[in-house]
């Protein structure tokens, strides 16, 4: 199962970490990690192209990242990729599940 972690504080997401295989499929065939990793790589980069408000902090599995710089254009490409990731977990609720956590 993926594992998307997504840490608040003061309601905004200050880290995600990504991890695990989905096993709805073989590596390599797996539509469900094929769609998570479409979406969060594509807001990573999109991220780093404009801003650079984020700093990727592990790169493989389990995939990192914290913000940096809390920005609206930052907070807008994080919001699409966690709603994104949820309407695949929608979908595939055997295959991976979204925690938020809110830090004090």
């Amino acid at each position: 199962m993926i594992s998307v972690e997504i840490n608040k504080k003061k309601d905004k997401v200050n880290r995600i970490r990504i991890s695990g295989h989905s096993g709805y499929e073989r590596v390599g065939k797996d539509i469900v990690c094929a769609a998570v990793s479409s979406i969060v790589i594509t807001s990573i980069n999109a991220i780093l192209n404009f801003k650079k408000t984020i700093e990727v902090t592990k790169q493989d599995n389990p995939l990192e990242f914290r913000v940096l710089e809390q920005d609206e254009t930052t907070e807008k490409l994080i919001d699409n990729m966690i709603n994104m990731l949820k309407e695949v977990e929608k979908e595939y609720k055997k295959y991976i599940r979204m925690e938020e956590k809110n830090e004090c």
